[in-house]
């Protein structure tokens, strides 16, 4: 199985700035991609921003120049580096892995989305 650890969220002023980390673990073969949804209370769960395995990334248009995801391959960590947080970035954050297990490789799994249990970042103001 894939697992993925969230940390790094809180409780943040307008206009301050946090730092999300996910790590996976497990069965992994490699990586197609990696990154970040999130799910404000009484909405739809959207994505944030993504990392494909050749470095192109992906953000929501309500966090272009704000938010910055990364990468270190060799730790199997994804970052969300968040900036100039807003109210409306109030949120349960959750990673996010698109991956080829190793079940796959073996014919036996063909799963390839998996998803950390969230980290929740407030942001007050």
């Amino acid at each position: 199985q894939v697992l993925l650890k969230e940390s790094g969220g809180g409780l943040a002023q307008s206009g301050r700035s946090l730092r999300l980390s996910c790590v996976a673990s497990g069965s992994i073969f490699s990586f197609n991609s990696m990154g970040w949804y999130r799910q404000a209370p009484g909405k739809e769960r959207d994505l944030v921003a993504k990392i494909t395995n050749d470095g192109s990334t992906t953000y929501a248009d309500s966090v272009k120049g704000r938010f910055t995801i990364s990468r270190d391959k060799e730790r199997n960590t994804v970052y969300l580096q968040v900036n100039t947080l807003k109210p409306e970035d109030t949120a349960v954050y959750y990673c996010y892995v698109n991956v080829i297990t190793l079940g796959a490789v073996a014919g036996v799994d063909d799963r390839s989305e998996f998803w950390g249990q969230g980290t929740l970042v407030t942001v007050s103001e």
